[in-house]
């Protein structure tokens, strides 16, 4: 598989955060939006590309 067509994990984004709303709890600080289901498939469906504001939580600490 082609790394270019993997999925972004948010997990593993540094702008990814859980709320307290149980209908939609989880959100995207980059986009600025909560969502039920994970935020890299909502930007997904929605623009047919892959998120463009991930950032790894790895590389946000050795900075």
């Amino acid at each position: 598989m082609d790394r270019n067509n993997k999925r972004v994990n948010c997990l593993k984004c540094r702008y990814y955060f859980i709320t307290w709303d149980h209908k939609k709890s989880r959100g995207c600080r980059a986009f600025g939006f909560k969502s039920q289901e994970l935020p890299s498939l909502v930007v997904f469906r929605t623009s047919g590309q892959k998120c463009m504001k991930f950032s790894s939580k790895a590389s946000a600490e050795q900075t």
